[in-house]
């Protein structure tokens, strides 16, 4: 509780102010402790990023599936020109389903890692959020969402806050 007179914050039990010495009416509650921002938000934020990442994964299994069974098959189903380049495409579909499962798999882990305050996950979180906000529209939506919350300099103390409070 605050006075009324001058704003300044008010002990429970005490009846008048220290500052400006008004009386104190009714009765003085302890103040609610701060929540701030990267408190408040990295419950949800974690849970976005396991969500994000299992899409992840679910398109990089489909682009290894395709990858490694459908386009090695392709010319013997007669219908495909010469010209067609299908052992590139194999091959690019293959790459590129490796590296998305690498992103979810990081992605997986930075999550885990924010809901355990873990000190090692903002930076993760962080560079991932940067990567993927060329992921129209889930990944730049949680991309924004992310460098919102843990991009400024206060919420890197107050994530520093988070980890030594888990290590305590």
């Amino acid at each position: 509780m605050f006075c009324d007179g001058c704003g300044t914050q008010v002990q429970p039990g005490q009846s008048f102010c220290s500052r400006c010495g008004k009386q104190i009416v009714g009765q003085v509650l302890p103040a609610r402790p701060f929540v701030g921002r990267v408190q408040h938000h990295t419950q949800l934020l974690g849970i976005l990023w396991l969500a994000l990442s299992a899409l992840n994964a679910i398109g990089g299994l489909v682009l290894l599936l395709l990858g490694g069974t459908f386009f090695p098959h392709l010319r013997a189903m007669g219908k495909i020109p010469s010209d067609v380049p299908v052992d590139f495409l194999s091959s690019l579909f293959t790459v590129l389903g490796i590296f998305i499962l690498a992103k979810a798999a990081v992605g997986f882990l930075a999550g885990w890692g924010l809901l355990h305050h873990e000190a090692w996950a903002r930076i993760i979180l962080l560079v991932l959020a940067f990567i993927s906000l060329f992921h129209i529209p889930f990944g730049t939506a949680l991309g924004v969402y992310t460098m919102w919350v843990l991009l400024p300099g206060e919420s890197q103390r107050e994530y520093d806050g988070l980890v030594e409070a888990r290590a305590a």
